[in-house]
């Protein structure tokens, strides 16, 4: 077996799922430690340092690094990362000495910015304290994007969007509001020394079936984004008592439920494939569910209906799928009633302004050509981030976008290549305090992930900005914190002190070590760490040795350390790092220190990294 390279920085850092899964790769089990000690600024800016938005995200984020929890592994539910993040962001109190700064003197080099949303402010925070001019071109009235336009008071408060989205732009950042780019070359030609483009997927997808059209439906038929919009800025108040919002995403839900705040007392969300296959993420169709929208399953939109010049509803097919939900029947017909129409089916990207002739490549679905590492377009100088360049995704997505593309855009305006990235960093620190006692809690508790508590339902219809979700309470959170297993802590194993008396195998809660005949293990090719329940190989029965071959986080492939040969029968440590709880029991067990827990600390490239680093020494 080829022994593991623990000194390549990304093998540690696969086995903190939640931290690798996170597109921001937000440090998340060192700010839960933080929240647990009290020390709620100085974990907002550990998270700020990489996800920007801490209180926006701790409302709205998709929680990629959820799924992948280890927690979830142990007990079914992984821990609340999300809602910690927005404790951290409620109560940090006043962090403006902690913030960073623009720098004193610029660089000369200026950069435009199209959109004042999640990626492009990204940017300017990232380069505004290098020394940048940065310029946003914004077509609204306000700063956000979409974070403002198509998320609802109630979910994100405008309190809470103005008061981050300022903190960058106070930094130094000019936004010229009301002034949307209507040409990719008059920008250009203003001499910017590079342009980044993060105006998202702004046009929602219509439905052209039969009835869209006729004077009737018109006014009464809503294109999702536009619809939501309007609500954010106050042209829309009301809705109809009926109202059908078709599709299942996150916007669906967010429809939906503005709906019910409008005046719509029946309001149903029609799906055309089963709920298993929904898009909407659980804790979205939970609250609309709470509050009274219902959910038709398996009928597809066949024409609006109109009568004597008026929308009084839908017409839809009824659907039988298969078991995989990849081929459908139509087995009858329903009429539903409705007074307005919410289509909430999908956005796309608009680039009518983007001309085709300046070296600027499109895709399939009019998308633009753009590395996905570099965020860099066909043409140099011009860089894409956030829904504007893969599609719609998360808020947290746009903010890993714009890292790298700031991280581009200041290599090239150095004369530097922008595909030559430096190389991520990380380093363990011993977290042994004395004998059996380490800088953490390693105790593992067994109480379940906490419930987020809400508004009652009597007020939640009182006003579109009565925010439904609210804060755990103090003993909701130190109870979801310890069940946080700090996979930051590594387990770190010297092969040259290990005497093989087996305490650490006979100790291990979760049997996730072995010790194996490196020679045997070698010919029969699939020994697994645990044996008894014929996990991942120890060799590489799951196609690399597991020692550093990609690995899917939280998806139960994992990784599997093998250590060199032991000094005194040449067998090899093979542990599996998807079973490892991170207890140190290990390492309070072995007689010689053979095996250590330390603190990873993870540095990604970042366009002045010398912030980030600043910020994780509070950790």
């Amino acid at each position: 077996m080829i022994p593991t390279d623990v000194t390549d920085a990304t093998y540690y850092c696969q086995v903190v799922d939640c931290q690798w899964a996170c597109p921001a790769h937000t440090d998340v089990p060192a700010y839960i430690r933080l929240v647990g000690q009290g020390r709620h600024a100085e974990a907002y800016m550990l998270n700020r340092s990489t996800n920007v938005f801490p209180g926006i995200l701790g409302r709205t984020c998709d929680r990629p690094c959820e799924p992948a929890c280890r927690r979830g592994r142990v007990d079914d539910e992984p821990v609340a990362i999300c809602r910690l993040k927005r404790v951290a962001a409620d109560l940090r109190g006043n962090v403006s000495a902690l913030a960073p700064r623009a720098a004193r003197h610029r660089n000369a080099k200026r950069v435009a910015a199209v959109g004042c949303g999640p990626a492009s402010l990204t940017v300017a925070n990232d380069l505004l304290p290098l020394g940048y001019e940065v310029t946003i071109f914004e077509a609204s009235t306000a700063p956000g994007g979409l974070m403002r336009t198509s998320i609802p008071a109630f979910r994100l408060p405008t309190a809470v969007l103005d008061e981050e989205t300022s903190a960058v732009i106070e930094m130094g950042a000019e936004v010229r509001y009301g002034s949307p780019v209507t040409s990719m070359a008059a920008l250009l030609a203003d001499g910017y020394d590079a342009v980044f483009v993060g105006s998202g997927a702004p046009k929602g997808n219509d439905l052209d079936i039969p009835g869209r059209h006729e004077p009737g439906a018109a006014a009464h038929v809503h294109v999702s984004l536009d619809w939501l919009a309007s609500i954010a800025f106050g042209h829309v108040r009301s809705i109809g008592r009926r109202v059908l919002v078709i599709g299942v995403g996150n916007t669906a839900m967010d429809c939906c439920r503005s709906a019910r705040r409008l005046g719509g007392a029946e309001v149903r969300v029609v799906a055309r494939r089963p709920r298993a296959f929904f898009k909407a993420s659980s804790w979205e169709l939970r609250d609309a569910l709470d509050e009274g929208v219902e959910v038709l399953t398996e009928r597809a939109p066949r024409r609006f209906v109109v009568e004597d010049g008026r929308l009084v509803g839908m017409e839809f097919d009824v659907l039988q799928w298969d078991d995989d939900a990849t081929h459908s029947t139509v087995v009858g017909s329903e009429l539903l009633p409705a007074d307005d129409v919410v289509l909430a089916i999908g956005q796309e990207n608009a680039f009518p302004w983007i001309e085709r002739d300046l070296g600027i490549e499109f895709a399939r679905w009019d998308l633009p050509v753009v590395d996905p590492v570099t965020m860099a377009s066909t043409r140099p100088g011009v860089f894409f981030g956030g829904d504007a360049a893969f599609g719609p995704k998360n808020i947290v997505w746009a903010v890993a976008h714009g890292h790298e593309a700031a991280l581009s855009i200041d290599r090239h305006c150095q004369g530097l290549a922008v595909d030559e990235r430096p190389a991520v960093r990380a380093s363990l620190v011993s977290q042994r305090m004395s004998v059996g006692e380490w800088s953490y809690s390693n105790d593992f508790n067994p109480v379940g992930r906490q419930e987020t508590p809400h508004v009652e339902l009597s007020r939640r219809f009182a006003d579109l900005g009565v925010e439904v979700e609210l804060d755990f309470t103090p003993a909701q959170v130190a109870r979801e914190i310890e069940r946080c297993l700090n996979c930051d802590v590594q387990t770190q194993f010297s092969a040259a002190l290990c005497v093989e008396c087996d305490a650490c195998i006979d100790i291990c809660p979760v049997q996730c070590l072995v010790i194996v005949d490196d020679a045997a293990s070698g010919a029969n090719g699939a020994v697994g760490a645990n044996g008894a329940n014929g996990a991942v190989g120890a060799n590489g029965a799951n196609g690399a040795n597991g020692a550093n071959g990609a690995t899917t986080p939280g998806s139960g492939a994992g990784l599997v350390f093998v250590s060199t040969p032991l000094p005194h029968t040449g067998h090899v440590m093979v542990k599996e790092e998807d079973l490892c709880v991170h207890c140190g029991l290990c390492a309070e067990r072995c007689p010689t220190a053979a095996w250590d827990m330390a603190k990873l600390h993870v540095t990604h490239p970042r366009a002045g990294a010398q912030t980030s680093e600043r910020v994780e020494a509070l950790a």
